[in-house]
């Protein structure tokens, strides 16, 4: 099993943080998210593409707009490398000093407490906000300065005598800092680059910040946080989500995950075929920081309590909808009644006023809102009406009467002048709303009991000073669909695993650790225990920025080998008594006094450097292969996918499949794992085919493996001696980087000839575009002089095969490249430290394995079969 110091769930504000902080501290730290990664250009514009934007793996979506309705209130969050820094507006407010309340009276009961203040997150915000990059809106420069709807935003606020404010927005406005800003200029690269490795241009004014910027002047996470955590050695991983969570026997944890494998972007009726994946695979970790999102982690929390024994009571407490509140401005102009506001020129949002706290101490924030040009067409569409498609038929008759045949006049009287669109006005509103909602699980599926109730008094009160900014305005108020049946519709849900002081108040302390749980964080909104009241990026991301500096306190305690894992020394399994020496070793310089002077190591600590060459597990033999289809846990429609031994119905968004209740540790059995690395060259076409034959240059091929036997005793009495392979290979022929669907190692099972053995690889994974690849391979161990040791067992002789395919469909496979891929030295003697046990007795086990496999090497290689 892969072991790394830490494991981020999620890549939100609070995750993307917290893997930055790590991974910059020389911790191992492997990212999963479940949603793609978005290059500027990626994100989705045409309606071919909107159509399939959304998240729903069960019908084959995997886009980045993930929409909940509940019993009581919908919700929009978004799934992607960068979270909801994809689609969020760019706003980052702090919250305000006075909204840090300490055991404020609810309405229905109880009280809202938050267990930090400003001043402890003050220097935190201060972090993040240098970090990500924020300015106002440049109002005074030119080309911005005649942003209509900005100045009546001031205008309104002036009248009515309210705290009107630029806050500062996550875009670059100019190339550089302290530069003039400007409109799509090239944007200057930080020193720890780009993940995307595509260029960046300043803001254009487009008002698509909450589709995806492909302009790349948007400050998300991808292009902060997440490329510094990748340059420190973070590994990212998309399209892994989380099933389970566990905690290991004496402290860590068990991560259980499955990766999606979408078929493809074409727009088909009916989506993308059924779902595919690989898993479970499962990561252990000393660390576990659940930044999945308000809903996702408290889902996982829920949907895991069984395993957290003592887990607080308050889970699912304290959901709110920071305030959220949408309305429109229609047919809105400037104060001078003259000119229309153009709310689709400007990022999304530019302005805020700040509203007064009031007598019961529950302010808010009304902002401007915007949309993308082309929506405009959408609400003229809307606004064309009986009546002007019937003045248009009249005159068309007319012409037609009169054999007048130019229709110009009246097409444009079709289109319209664009009021409607050209003078509307979205206005949102968020503030301190009653926390007093809660998360429960309902048939096995993530449901929100809230009301809106015990917060009419914060939502009339903010409808009535949005009218007044229309009245201002001149414009017709307009409240959202969803608040004609008290619905809101929210965009930062909160709440659900809150802090607290103490284990009666929230889920976890003021540094987002689980009571309890040592190691296991909360990273996200779910943590908060109320409404932020402003945007709640800022602070979502200084909490994180603040439970990282105390993990990094504590570093200390994650240097100790994880509890359950034992970490096997060389000299400890017995390696001269077998007779290393005897065998060739030392010939190649790899010798008992050098294998003995290498200390152990954690794996994932520089055995399995994630973000450069960290192993990922893959399907276990036996497992859930790709495209086979089971019954998952979810959290809101049921999927559906078959598997060997398909589990309850028990929710709708994917979530837990397969063996849930297998333990961390195997009753009974001892299992071991070690790390090997390979590369070479791979030359396209068959073995002496064309291609090999007309000088083509081979490609370079790597594999990093995690070897996992699951039970030592039966792989060393069965004659097959078979264990899984999980990790990824690395090929420019087969797109980069690709995850092992479904791996198999087998040592020394016999060979051709008498005394002949091999070691059999059979890696199957998909290639970038898709197609189902399958590296077999294996080293020949021969009967020789000992001096043969070190090349026959270094040296794999490797055909990258089409299709996954099994053992005895090699010959009739077409063959895609080969070649063959090698082990270092230096390579040979890491990975000896990279062996660890689980289990009974683990340094017997070791002892026994090496044994064998040099007892084997003994039969083939000694003096009595040397030549």
């Amino acid at each position: 099993m892969e072991h790394v110091d830490a494991v981020v769930v999620g890549s939100g504000f609070g995750g993307a943080v917290a893997a930055c902080r790590l991974a910059e501290a020389g911790l191992s730290v492997v990212v999963l998210e479940r949603g793609r990664a978005y290059a500027p250009g990626d994100f989705p514009r045409g309606p071919a593409q909107l159509g399939r934007a959304f998240w729903d793996p069960a019908e084959g979506l995997y886009g980045m707009f993930d929409i909940w309705s509940f019993s009581d209130c919908d919700s929009v969050v978004a799934s992607g490398l960068g979270g909801g820094s994809l689609i969020y507006a760019n706003v980052m407010l702090r919250k305000d000093e006075d909204w840090f309340v300490h055991e404020q009276a609810l309405p229905g009961g109880g009280y809202e407490s938050w267990p930090v203040t400003r001043a402890d997150l003050e220097p935190h915000y201060d972090a993040v906000e240098r970090m990500i990059g924020v300015s106002p809106y440049p109002l005074s420069h030119p080309g911005f300065d005649d942003t209509l709807k900005t100045l009546a935003m001031r205008d309104a606020a002036a009248e009515l005598g309210l705290d009107w404010r630029l806050p500062p927005l996550a875009v670059s406005f100019a190339p550089s800092p302290g530069a003039q800003p400007c409109q799509g200029a090239p944007l200057a690269g930080p020193a720890y680059g780009n993940l995307h490795g595509v260029p960046r241009r300043t803001c254009r004014l487009c008002g698509e910040c909450d589709l995806g910027c492909n302009d790349g002047a948007k400050n998300s996470l991808d292009h902060t946080y997440l490329s510094a955590a990748r340059h420190h050695g973070a590994d990212l991983r998309t399209l892994h989500e989380v099933r389970r969570i566990r905690p290991r026997v004496g402290g860590g944890y068990d991560v259980q995950y499955v990766e999606h494998m979408p078929r493809g972007d074409e727009a088909r009726e009916d989506g993308d075929g059924p779902p595919r994946w690989t898993g479970p695979h499962t990561i252990s970790c000393d660390r576990l920081v659940l930044a999945a999102g308000t809903y996702g982690t408290s889902y996982l929390l829920l949907k895991n309590r069984a395993a957290f024994p003592g887990l607080s009571g308050t889970i699912g407490s304290r959901f709110c909808g920071n305030g959220d509140m949408l309305a429109f401005l229609l047919r809105a102009t400037d104060r001078s009644r003259t000119r229309p506001i153009r709310a689709s020129r400007g990022p999304v949002i530019t302005s805020a006023i700040r509203l007064d706290d009031g007598a019961d101490g529950r302010g808010a924030y009304i902002e401007d809102g915007g949309y993308p040009e082309f929506v405009d067409y959408l609400v003229e569409g809307v606004d064309m009406g009986p009546g002007r498609v019937a003045r248009f038929l009249l005159r068309r008759l007319r012409n037609i009467l009169t054999h007048d045949t130019n229709l110009s006049a009246e097409f444009a009287d079709l289109i319209g002048r664009g009021e409607l669109s050209g003078t509307s006005l979205p206005l949102l509103g968020m503030g301190r709303d009653v926390p007093d909602g809660r998360l429960r699980l309902r048939d096995g599926r993530l449901d929100v009991d809230w009301t809106t109730e015990t917060s009419e008094d914060y939502y009339e009160r903010l409808r009535a000073i949005m009218r007044r900014i229309g009245d201002v305005l001149g414009a017709e108020y307009a409240d959202s669909p969803p608040w004609w049946r008290r619905r809101v519709m929210t965009v930062h849900p909160l709440g659900g695993a809150p802090m607290g002081r103490h284990p009666g108040e929230g889920v976890c302390d003021a540094y987002g650790e689980v009571f309890g749980f040592p190691g296991l964080y909360v990273a996200d909104g779910a943590a908060l225990p109320g409404p932020v009241g402003a945007n709640p990026s800022l602070t979502i991301a200084a909490l994180a920025d603040r439970m990282s500096t105390r993990i990094l306190e504590s570093r200390a305690s994650l240097a100790a080998p994880s509890a359950g894992v034992e970490a096997v020394g060389v000299e400890a399994v017995g390696v001269e008594a077998v007779g290393v020496e005897a065998v060739g070793v030392e010939t190649v310089g790899v010798g008992t006094a050098a294998l003995s002077a290498v200390p152990p190591i954690e794996v994932g600590a520089e055995a399995v450097p994630v973000g450069t060459a960290a192993a990922r597990p893959a399907a276990p033999a036996g497992g859930v292969p790709v495209g086979a289809v089971e019954v998952q846990e979810t959290m809101g429609t049921p999927e559906t996918q078959a598997a060997p031994e398909p589990a309850a119905v028990s929710g709708g968004r994917p979530f837990a499949a397969g063996r849930a209740d297998e333990p961390s540790v195997f009753e009974g059995r001892t299992s071991l794992w070690f790390v090997e690395e390979m590369r070479g060259l791979l030359t396209p076409g068959p073995p002496g085919g064309t291609a090999r034959g007309s000088g083509a240059r081979g490609r370079p091929f790597a594999f990093r493996l995690t070897i996992t036997i699951d039970d030592i005793d039966r792989f060393l009495t069965e004659p097959e001696h078979e264990a899984r392979a999980e990790g990824w290979i690395e090929a420019d022929l087969c797109g980069g980087r690709r995850p092992i669907a479904r791996g198999s190692f087998n040592l020394f099972v016999p060979g051709e000839t008498a005394g002949q053995r091999r070691m059999c690889y059979r890696l199957r994974f998909w290639d970038a575009d898709g197609r189902p690849r399958t590296l077999a391979g294996h080293k020949e161990i021969l009967p020789g002089a000992p001096t043969r040791l070190w090349l026959d067992t270094s040296t794999l002789h490797a055909r990258l095969l089409e299709g996954h395919v099994e053992e005895d469909g090699d010959e009739d496979a077409a063959v895609v490249a080969a070649g063959a891929l090698r082990i270092m030295p230096s390579d040979l003697v890491r990975m000896l430290t990279t062996f660890r046990t689980a289990g009974p007795d683990g340094t017997a086990a070791v002892t026994r394995f090496c044994r064998f496999f040099l007892g084997e090497l003994w039969e083939v290689y000694g003096p009595a079969q040397g030549s």
